[in-house]
């Protein structure tokens, strides 16, 4: 299937590993110029070699910014004066007991997790408009719609992608640019693997029984009863980054494992 975006520019941030990184390289194996982001210049040039490598698309190049500095953004979108493709992907998660969770912390979650998309859309939503094309994806979460108690503050910023993403999908009627959102469900991304691989050691057990363990008691609802693959959270973006995708416009579309136990 052709989803006509060979040679459309798209930035995917946050996208050196886990569910950005899987989508830089589905975007970059359809053929599109993909810009790849990370923190630091070493890993993005690591995911860069990677994905040219992997997909054969040579179209790939990186940009190195910290989404929680103001300026790295700006110097960013200097670099970058247009992109048909963003996907507003970065963000931080930290499981926190809400008495725990200081000021400083949710100013520095809204900052990368929200106002990060909400700049880079900016930067380039009227141009899309002008051109009459282009395509923005919040990657949210179910954590959006099911508020974790563990990390409430992460919780609030999902939420806040979606509505961010609805107001703007509101202003772009009749023209051929969508703003959608996609809310994974619980993804074993680098963050998240990490995360029960120590849980796993601490508690003595294999990352198999802590997986199942997670699913029985803290996800109980999921019908798939396992961590989603990033790979498998990408080819829902990719469509929706797509040509074909363009009756979707101002939803959130879950690809969340069935976890949130809704029909709509």
């Amino acid at each position: 299937m052709d989803l006509k975006i060979k040679n459309k520019i798209a930035l995917v941030t946050g996208s050196t590993a886990g569910i950005g990184f899987a989508i830089a390289k589905s975007l970059a194996a359809e053929g599109a110029s993909v810009v790849v982001n990370g923190r630091t210049a070493e890993r993005v040039d690591k995911a860069v070699a990677q994905i040219k490598n992997e997909t054969g698309n040579q179209n790939i190049k990186g940009i190195a910014a910290d989404f929680s500095d103001k300026k790295q953004i700006e110097a960013l979108v200097d670099q970058l004066p247009h992109v048909d493709i963003l996907i507003n992907n970065v963000a931080i998660f930290e499981p926190k007991q809400f008495n725990a969770i200081t000021d400083e912390d949710w100013f520095k979650f809204y900052e990368v997790n929200v106002l990060s998309g909400i700049r880079l859309s900016r930067a380039y939503f009227d141009k899309m408009i002008t051109k009459n094309w282009g395509r923005i994806i919040f990657i949210s979460s179910e954590s959006a719609i099911q508020i974790p108690e563990e990390m409430i503050h992460y919780g609030i910023t999902k939420t806040a992608q979606i509505a961010v993403a609805r107001g703007l999908a509101e202003l772009t009627k009749g023209t051929n640019v969508t703003v959608n959102s996609v809310l994974p469900g619980p993804t074993f991304s680098e963050g998240v693997g990490t995360f029960v691989k120590d849980m796993a050691k601490q508690a003595g057990k294999t990352v198999e029984e802590m997986e199942q363990g997670f699913f029985k008691t803290a996800r109980p609802t999921s019908i798939l009863q396992r961590f989603t693959q990033p790979e498998e959270i990408a080819s829902m973006v990719v469509y929706i980054s797509s040509e074909l995708s363009s009756a979707t416009n101002g939803a959130a579309i879950r690809a969340d494992g069935g976890v949130v136990k809704s029909a709509f």
